[in-house]
């Protein structure tokens, strides 16, 4: 796990290079703070920051192969990597260690890009070749390690892991772009390749990028249309047979999730998800495992009873911890500075992170992904009832529908996200609108009329639309006759191309780098994913069942009978009561009409507007509207001074 950065440019002398590079890999300290290193070759200068896992002594980078043509910088972990390496000892790679960067330099120096598809794990680097004199850049599939860069039209690149280091490295600008604050506003998050900044893009999961003789390209190696569940039958004859399969291969993921040479610890909430990454860890590590939860004073949203219940079923060693309001209102300093793009969301990872690392573990397994797996979310049994009135309300007269929008929009948070889930034009966006907060009107609304995105039509278009429409497309093309559309599935690469790749992998990342902690997700596994996927989803997702009944069954062996019987219930901080109270001056001073105004980006009343609604209104649910607002105002703020 590090944090990477290079700069490539025929027009910048190598003092030059070296000192922006050394900025970049000073802005990413907290990624790495075990090692770093740079090096040049002709007019690329490569540089990371290490957070050592494996093979702590030998695994430095910069890595280069013996002939000097090949120069790497790794953020990740390739966790079939031993695997692999005696496959590339016998086409005549001599291994100087042990540990899963070389592998991958070996991987990439003998088969390039092609190389990608066997990796398992979460990875983004950077390939300098430098008798081609091309650079590589790549993204894993399902996106859990970021990679941005800056590509000037005169010639220069530059990538890092994070926006800041490219700021720090003084030759990218930090002008705003307006169509990334609406993108924000209305999912919560910035989906790639988008960022605040107009200079600075990302490159999306499943992608890779090309750089040659001052040219770039980007493509994509992996998209969801490369899941089985296009063309390949369910392999299994009945749900016994699936749940079987089921647990074999979570247990294949967790044990591959567990390599590391340092200490592994995991995060358990109250919840499903958790606990089955613990028990099944515990089946390997035994009862030394160390368990991390957070909970809080506002006694509804805690769930710390729970956690240390299924706790005591594991016999593991569980640390819980408290976080109360005026604790997060006292390090809001810390929580703001440290964000690198805005969300919100996060709070949650950036102190359970902060826990475990104060527990004495630098590797930590997370209960992410399942949901959106295994149908934990309302999507997945709403989807199929919007889908068939959709083509219904697009047959209405305009007026109508432009009166019945009004109506949805003057109701309460529910009825909003259903109104906006009307603008959809197909299936596929119809899924990805299940996770926008703001509607157009709204957005709008906020945005001032000088803002360019405010002069134009905002469609709420999801750059991952044309990829899951393609899915969705092959899915329909391959089920049985007469057999009804696989919605489940849909719902299934939708949560997992939109939501989770944009807002929950992105801040589990960017919190638990915050403390130098590597979060691995053993659900968000490609393996795993695809074989979900090939299943028929209406035995995989059953119209009716219980969210998660098989992943249930699978592990109830391991499980607290207790949990199994549980009410799903979605773990969210009491930020309700907190905005009205000790987060309240934050969220007055930010949202105020001076804060917005220097933005350049907002309507100066508008924001002050929806604080107030909230404030002194009964919904609950709109926190997170003004919440992610109030994080887009500072931000923006503080990065138009930088």
């Amino acid at each position: 796990m590090c944090g990477i950065a290079g700069f490539i440019s025929f027009h910048h002398a190598p003092p030059a290079r070296e000192a922006a590079l050394a900025r970049m890999l000073a802005a990413q300290l907290h990624r790495g703070p075990d090692d770093g290193g740079l090096v040049t070759s002709g007019p690329a200068s490569l540089g990371m920051r290490r957070l050592a896992i494996f093979d702590p002594a030998n695994g430095r980078q910069p890595m280069v192969s013996p002939d000097g043509r090949h120069h790497l910088v790794f953020n990740g972990a390739i966790y079939n990597f031993r695997a692999l390496r005696p496959e590339l000892a016998a086409r005549g790679w001599v291994f100087r260690t042990d540990c899963d960067t070389e592998v991958l330099l070996a991987a990439l120096a003998l088969d390039g890009a092609a190389a990608l598809p066997r990796l398992r794990g979460m990875f983004a680097f950077a390939l300098w070749d430098a008798r081609e004199r091309t650079l590589l850049l790549a993204r894993d599939a399902l996106g859990q390690k970021p990679l941005l860069y800056h590509a000037d039209a005169a010639g220069p690149l530059l990538f890092a892991s994070e926006t800041r280091a490219l700021l720090a490295s003084r030759h990218v600008p930090s002008g705003l772009d307006p169509a990334a604050a609406a993108d924000f506003l209305r999912w919560q998050s910035i989906p790639a390749p988008r960022t605040l900044h107009a200079s600075i893009r990302s490159l999306r999961p499943g992608e890779h990028l090309r750089w040659q003789a001052g040219r770039s390209e980007v493509s994509a190696w992996w998209t969801p249309t490369r899941a089985p569940s296009a063309s390949v039958p369910s392999p299994a004859a009945d749900i016994p047979s699936l749940r079987r399969e089921l647990r074999a291969r979570l247990d294949d993921s967790i044990q591959a999730h567990l390599a590391a040479d340092v200490p592994v610890g995991a995060f358990l909430s109250g919840g499903l998800d958790s606990a089955v990454v613990a028990a099944l860890m515990a089946r390997h590590t035994g009862p030394g495992l160390k368990t991390f939860s957070i909970g809080f004073e506002e006694t509804a949203w805690s769930e710390l009873d729970e956690a240390a219940a299924t706790a005591r079923h594991l016999g593991v060693e569980h640390h819980p911890h408290i976080v109360t309001g005026r604790a997060v209102a006292a390090d809001l300093d810390k929580l703001l500075g440290g964000l690198d793009q805005p969300t919100g969301d996060g709070l949650n990872t950036y102190y359970a992170a902060r826990a475990a690392r104060a527990g004495g573990v630098t590797v930590a397994l997370s209960g992410l992904g399942a949901d959106e797996l295994f149908g934990g979310y309302p999507s997945f049994r709403r989807l199929p009832g919007l889908a068939r009135w959709l083509p219904v309300w697009q047959c209405l007269p305009a007026p109508l529908r432009r009166l019945g929008l009004a109506a949805f929009a003057a109701g309460n948070t529910t009825s909003r996200k259903l109104g906006a889930s009307l603008d959809a034009a197909s299936p596929a966006a119809l899924a990805l609108l299940q996770r926008a907060v703001l509607g157009e009107d709204a957005i709008a609304r906020l945005l001032a009329p000088s803002t360019p995105a405010a002069g134009t039509a905002i469609t709420g278009e999801h750059p991952a639309t044309a990829a899951l429409t393609n899915a969705w497309t092959a899915a329909l093309a391959a089920r049985p006759a007469g057999a009804a559309p696989p919605y489940a599935l849909l719902a299934s690469l939708a949560e997992t191309t939109g939501y989770m790749a944009d807002v929950l992998l992105r801040d589990s990342d960017e919190f638990s780098m915050r403390h130098s902690l590597e979060l691995r997700v053993p659900f968000v596994d490609l393996p795993l994913a695809e074989w979900a996927w090939s299943q028929n989803p209406a035995l995989l997702y059953p119209r009716g069942g219980a969210p998660k009944a098989h992943l249930a069954a699978a592990c109830a062996d391991l499980l607290p009978p207790a949990l199994l019987t549980r009410k799903k219930r979605g773990f969210t901080l009491p930020f309700p009561r907190w905005l009205r109270g000790p987060l309240r001056p934050f969220m007055e001073e930010t949202l105020g009409s001076a804060s917005a105004a220097r933005t350049g980006l907002f309507d100066p009343y508008m924001p002050g507007q929806l604080w107030r609604a909230f404030r002194d209104g009964r919904d609950d649910r709109a926190w997170s509207r003004v919440w992610s607002l109030a994080i887009l105002v500072h931000l923006a703020n503080r990065d138009t001074k930088a």
